[in-house]
Protein backbone atom coordinates (compact mmCIF):
# COMPACT_ATOMS: atom_id res chain seq x y z
CA UNK A 1 0.00 0.00 0.00
CA UNK A 2 1.45 3.39 -1.21
CA UNK A 3 0.19 6.68 0.26
CA UNK A 4 -2.35 8.57 -1.89
CA UNK A 5 -1.71 12.47 -1.87
CA UNK A 6 -4.68 14.45 -1.10
CA UNK A 7 -3.07 17.63 -2.72
CA UNK A 8 -1.99 16.66 -5.82
CA UNK A 9 1.67 18.57 -6.78
CA UNK A 10 2.93 20.07 -9.59
CA UNK A 11 6.33 19.43 -11.30
CA UNK A 12 8.36 21.93 -12.85
CA UNK A 13 12.10 22.48 -13.99
CA UNK A 14 13.96 25.09 -13.43
CA UNK A 15 17.52 26.42 -14.75
CA UNK A 16 19.20 27.20 -11.41
CA UNK A 17 23.07 28.85 -11.83
CA UNK A 18 23.41 26.17 -15.00
CA UNK A 19 22.31 23.01 -13.21
CA UNK A 20 18.58 22.20 -14.53
CA UNK A 21 16.70 21.85 -10.75
CA UNK A 22 13.47 19.68 -10.37
CA UNK A 23 10.41 21.48 -8.25
CA UNK A 24 7.42 20.42 -6.45
CA UNK A 25 4.69 22.69 -6.34
CA UNK A 26 1.35 22.40 -4.76
CA UNK A 27 -1.24 24.83 -4.28
CA UNK A 28 -1.83 28.26 -6.78
CA UNK A 29 0.77 29.39 -9.06
CA UNK A 30 0.09 33.25 -8.00
CA UNK A 31 1.12 34.67 -4.55
CA UNK A 32 4.44 34.63 -2.00
CA UNK A 33 5.14 30.94 -2.03
CA UNK A 34 6.73 29.28 1.03
CA UNK A 35 9.61 27.87 0.34
CA UNK A 36 10.22 24.10 1.51
CA UNK A 37 13.82 22.68 1.54
CA UNK A 38 14.35 19.22 2.27
CA UNK A 39 17.74 17.41 3.93
CA UNK A 40 20.19 15.15 3.38
CA UNK A 41 19.29 12.65 0.41
CA UNK A 42 15.54 13.25 0.85
CA UNK A 43 13.57 14.89 -1.64
CA UNK A 44 11.51 17.74 -2.31
CA UNK A 45 8.64 14.93 -2.99
CA UNK A 46 8.32 13.67 0.91
CA UNK A 47 6.59 16.83 2.20
CA UNK A 48 3.93 15.72 0.62
CA UNK A 49 2.39 14.32 4.20
CA UNK A 50 3.18 17.98 5.85
CA UNK A 51 1.39 19.70 2.67
CA UNK A 52 -1.79 17.26 3.36
CA UNK A 53 -1.98 18.09 6.58
CA UNK A 54 -2.56 21.74 6.23
CA UNK A 55 -5.55 23.42 7.22
CA UNK A 56 -5.68 24.95 3.83
CA UNK A 57 -4.52 25.39 0.76
CA UNK A 58 -1.22 27.03 0.28
CA UNK A 59 1.40 27.80 -2.14
CA UNK A 60 4.01 25.89 -1.75
CA UNK A 61 7.47 25.23 -3.85
CA UNK A 62 9.57 23.04 -2.67
CA UNK A 63 13.02 22.25 -4.92
CA UNK A 64 15.28 19.28 -5.22
CA UNK A 65 18.61 20.48 -4.06
CA UNK A 66 21.26 20.15 -7.13
CA UNK A 67 22.44 16.45 -7.06
CA UNK A 68 19.20 14.84 -4.98
CA UNK A 69 16.10 13.61 -6.64
CA UNK A 70 15.58 14.74 -10.14
CA UNK A 71 17.95 17.70 -10.25
CA UNK A 72 20.88 17.84 -12.72
CA UNK A 73 23.97 16.01 -11.02
CA UNK A 74 27.05 17.85 -11.01
CA UNK A 75 29.68 15.06 -11.45
CA UNK A 76 31.73 16.13 -8.91
CA UNK A 77 31.89 17.59 -4.82
CA UNK A 78 29.71 19.36 -3.66
CA UNK A 79 30.37 22.54 -1.55
CA UNK A 80 27.66 23.42 0.40
CA UNK A 81 27.79 27.43 -0.14
CA UNK A 82 26.25 25.73 -3.48
CA UNK A 83 23.08 25.71 -1.87
CA UNK A 84 22.86 28.52 -0.44
CA UNK A 85 23.29 30.34 -3.70
CA UNK A 86 20.79 28.14 -5.48
CA UNK A 87 18.38 29.28 -2.84
CA UNK A 88 19.12 32.42 -3.36
CA UNK A 89 18.93 32.33 -7.25
CA UNK A 90 15.80 30.46 -6.84
CA UNK A 91 14.35 33.40 -4.75
CA UNK A 92 15.05 35.56 -7.56
CA UNK A 93 12.91 33.81 -10.07
CA UNK A 94 9.70 32.87 -7.97
CA UNK A 95 9.65 35.81 -5.38
CA UNK A 96 12.10 38.67 -6.44
CA UNK A 97 10.50 41.97 -4.79
CA UNK A 98 8.66 40.03 -1.49
CA UNK A 99 10.04 38.05 1.17
CA UNK A 100 9.62 34.49 1.81
CA UNK A 101 8.75 32.20 4.65
CA UNK A 102 11.49 28.93 4.74
CA UNK A 103 10.78 25.79 5.82
CA UNK A 104 14.04 23.77 6.29
CA UNK A 105 14.33 20.36 7.44
CA UNK A 106 18.28 18.80 8.51
CA UNK A 107 20.54 20.20 5.39
CA UNK A 108 17.55 22.59 4.12
CA UNK A 109 17.24 24.00 8.09
CA UNK A 110 21.28 25.09 8.11
CA UNK A 111 20.79 26.24 4.55
CA UNK A 112 17.35 28.16 5.80
CA UNK A 113 19.31 29.38 8.79
CA UNK A 114 22.51 30.13 7.07
CA UNK A 115 20.91 32.69 4.47
CA UNK A 116 18.53 34.34 7.06
CA UNK A 117 21.53 36.03 8.02
CA UNK A 118 23.42 36.43 4.93
CA UNK A 119 20.06 37.75 3.50
CA UNK A 120 17.72 38.98 6.28
CA UNK A 121 15.81 41.24 3.67
CA UNK A 122 14.77 38.35 2.22
CA UNK A 123 13.06 36.06 4.64
CA UNK A 124 10.58 36.82 6.82
CA UNK A 125 10.04 33.87 8.91
CA UNK A 126 11.86 30.42 9.05
CA UNK A 127 10.80 26.98 10.40
CA UNK A 128 13.64 25.12 10.68
CA UNK A 129 13.22 20.66 11.78
CA UNK A 130 16.01 19.67 13.12
CA UNK A 131 18.79 21.70 11.10
CA UNK A 132 20.80 22.00 14.27
CA UNK A 133 24.60 22.67 12.87
CA UNK A 134 27.55 20.13 12.70
CA UNK A 135 30.07 19.06 15.39
CA UNK A 136 32.23 21.42 16.21
CA UNK A 137 35.74 20.57 14.93
CA UNK A 138 39.83 21.55 15.63
CA UNK A 139 42.17 22.11 13.54
CA UNK A 140 44.37 19.42 14.65
CA UNK A 141 41.75 17.24 12.74
CA UNK A 142 42.38 18.57 9.35
CA UNK A 143 45.29 16.38 8.30
CA UNK A 144 43.01 12.91 8.76
CA UNK A 145 40.22 14.53 6.85
CA UNK A 146 42.49 15.83 3.98
CA UNK A 147 43.50 11.86 4.05
CA UNK A 148 40.24 10.60 3.87
CA UNK A 149 39.52 12.58 1.20
CA UNK A 150 42.02 11.66 -0.87
CA UNK A 151 40.99 7.87 -0.07
CA UNK A 152 37.59 8.59 -1.01
CA UNK A 153 38.21 10.34 -4.51
CA UNK A 154 40.38 6.88 -5.48
CA UNK A 155 37.41 5.07 -4.50
CA UNK A 156 34.14 6.87 -5.18
CA UNK A 157 31.22 6.12 -2.45
CA UNK A 158 28.27 4.14 -3.74
CA UNK A 159 24.37 4.17 -2.71
CA UNK A 160 23.30 0.31 -2.22
CA UNK A 161 21.15 -1.48 -4.82
CA UNK A 162 17.86 -2.94 -4.04
CA UNK A 163 15.83 -5.36 -5.90
CA UNK A 164 12.69 -3.79 -5.33
CA UNK A 165 10.68 -0.58 -4.50
CA UNK A 166 8.99 -3.27 -1.42
CA UNK A 167 12.26 -4.22 -0.17
CA UNK A 168 13.77 -0.59 0.08
CA UNK A 169 10.48 0.46 1.66
CA UNK A 170 11.38 -2.65 4.31
CA UNK A 171 14.44 -1.36 4.71
CA UNK A 172 13.56 2.00 5.95
CA UNK A 173 10.84 0.76 8.04
CA UNK A 174 13.53 -1.16 9.71
CA UNK A 175 16.24 2.00 10.51
CA UNK A 176 12.95 3.90 11.14
CA UNK A 177 10.11 1.59 12.89
CA UNK A 178 8.05 5.28 13.21
CA UNK A 179 7.15 5.18 9.31
CA UNK A 180 3.97 3.78 8.53
CA UNK A 181 3.51 1.28 5.81
CA UNK A 182 2.37 3.56 3.30
CA UNK A 183 4.43 6.06 3.59
CA UNK A 184 7.81 3.98 3.87
CA UNK A 185 6.17 3.01 0.14
CA UNK A 186 6.03 6.51 -0.75
CA UNK A 187 9.01 7.72 0.19
CA UNK A 188 11.28 4.44 -1.23
CA UNK A 189 9.63 5.57 -4.69
CA UNK A 190 10.44 9.07 -4.20
CA UNK A 191 14.04 8.54 -3.17
CA UNK A 192 15.23 5.95 -5.78
CA UNK A 193 15.30 5.35 -9.84
CA UNK A 194 15.69 2.26 -11.68
CA UNK A 195 18.57 0.79 -12.85
CA UNK A 196 19.42 -0.50 -16.69
CA UNK A 197 20.04 -4.19 -14.90
CA UNK A 198 17.30 -4.43 -12.75
CA UNK A 199 16.41 -3.14 -9.45
CA UNK A 200 16.52 0.35 -7.46
CA UNK A 201 19.28 2.56 -6.00
CA UNK A 202 18.93 5.63 -4.32
CA UNK A 203 18.29 8.80 -6.76
CA UNK A 204 21.25 10.84 -5.53
CA UNK A 205 24.67 11.52 -6.99
CA UNK A 206 27.06 9.41 -4.95
CA UNK A 207 29.13 12.33 -4.92
CA UNK A 208 27.60 13.78 -2.26
CA UNK A 209 28.88 10.41 0.42
CA UNK A 210 32.66 12.53 0.12
CA UNK A 211 33.61 13.74 2.63
CA UNK A 212 34.31 17.61 2.66
CA UNK A 213 37.84 18.27 3.25
CA UNK A 214 37.43 21.86 4.76
CA UNK A 215 36.33 21.87 8.83
CA UNK A 216 32.74 22.60 9.74
CA UNK A 217 33.84 26.00 10.81
CA UNK A 218 30.72 26.50 13.27
CA UNK A 219 31.86 29.90 14.42
CA UNK A 220 30.57 31.37 10.88
CA UNK A 221 27.26 29.32 10.69
CA UNK A 222 26.64 31.44 14.30
CA UNK A 223 27.57 34.81 12.92
CA UNK A 224 25.14 33.55 10.08
CA UNK A 225 22.35 32.82 12.46
CA UNK A 226 23.14 35.97 14.51
CA UNK A 227 22.41 38.08 11.74
CA UNK A 228 18.89 36.63 11.07
CA UNK A 229 16.09 39.10 11.87
CA UNK A 230 13.12 37.15 11.18
CA UNK A 231 11.42 35.40 13.92
CA UNK A 232 12.51 31.71 14.08
CA UNK A 233 10.47 28.36 15.08
CA UNK A 234 13.04 25.30 15.76
CA UNK A 235 11.43 22.26 15.94
CA UNK A 236 13.00 19.38 17.51
CA UNK A 237 12.33 15.56 17.47
CA UNK A 238 11.89 14.09 21.32
CA UNK A 239 13.34 10.93 19.97
CA UNK A 240 16.29 12.44 17.41
CA UNK A 241 19.64 11.82 18.94
CA UNK A 242 21.08 14.84 16.92
CA UNK A 243 20.77 17.19 19.80
CA UNK A 244 22.92 14.56 22.04
CA UNK A 245 25.58 13.87 19.55
CA UNK A 246 25.90 18.25 19.55
CA UNK A 247 25.85 18.05 23.31
CA UNK A 248 26.18 21.72 24.83
CA UNK A 249 25.82 23.25 21.46
CA UNK A 250 22.62 21.72 21.46
CA UNK A 251 21.13 23.01 24.65
CA UNK A 252 18.41 25.63 25.25
CA UNK A 253 20.87 28.46 26.75
CA UNK A 254 23.43 27.59 23.77
CA UNK A 255 20.21 27.83 21.24
CA UNK A 256 18.98 31.20 22.56
CA UNK A 257 22.02 32.87 22.71
CA UNK A 258 22.76 32.79 19.03
CA UNK A 259 19.39 32.37 17.37
CA UNK A 260 18.17 35.78 18.22
CA UNK A 261 14.83 35.50 17.30
CA UNK A 262 14.22 31.62 18.40
CA UNK A 263 10.88 30.00 19.77
CA UNK A 264 11.91 26.28 20.34
CA UNK A 265 8.81 23.60 19.99
CA UNK A 266 9.49 19.82 20.24
CA UNK A 267 7.83 16.88 18.21
CA UNK A 268 7.18 14.47 21.16
CA UNK A 269 6.64 10.74 19.10
CA UNK A 270 8.98 12.13 16.60
CA UNK A 271 12.68 11.70 16.18
CA UNK A 272 15.41 13.22 13.77
CA UNK A 273 12.33 12.58 10.51
CA UNK A 274 9.84 14.11 12.15
CA UNK A 275 8.14 15.64 8.84
CA UNK A 276 7.56 11.72 8.06
CA UNK A 277 6.89 10.49 11.45
CA UNK A 278 4.03 12.93 12.36
CA UNK A 279 3.16 15.38 9.65
CA UNK A 280 0.40 16.71 11.52
CA UNK A 281 1.64 17.63 13.68
CA UNK A 282 4.71 19.25 11.80
CA UNK A 283 1.85 21.23 9.84
CA UNK A 284 -0.03 22.53 12.59
CA UNK A 285 3.22 24.44 14.05
CA UNK A 286 4.13 25.76 10.56
CA UNK A 287 0.77 27.30 10.28
CA UNK A 288 0.52 28.50 13.82
CA UNK A 289 3.50 29.83 13.38
CA UNK A 290 3.44 31.77 9.74
CA UNK A 291 -0.25 32.22 9.99
CA UNK A 292 0.08 34.09 13.82
CA UNK A 293 1.44 37.66 14.62
CA UNK A 294 4.78 38.93 14.24
CA UNK A 295 6.35 38.99 17.48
Amino acid sequence: MVYQPRRVPRHERLALRGLDHHLTCWGPSAGTPWIMLHGWADTSDTFQFVVDAFGRQRRVVAPDWRGFGRSQWQGTPYWFADYVADLDALLDHLSPAEPVSLVGHSMGGNVACLYAGIRPERVVRVVNLEGLGMRRTRPDEAPARYRRWLDELKTPPTFARYESLERFAAVLRRRNPRLTEDRAAFIAASWSKALPEGGYTVSSDPAHKLVNPMLYRRDEAEACWQAATAPLLLVLGALSDLASQLGDDASEAYLRAHYPTLQLATVPAAGHMLHHEEPEVVAALIEGFFDGPMA
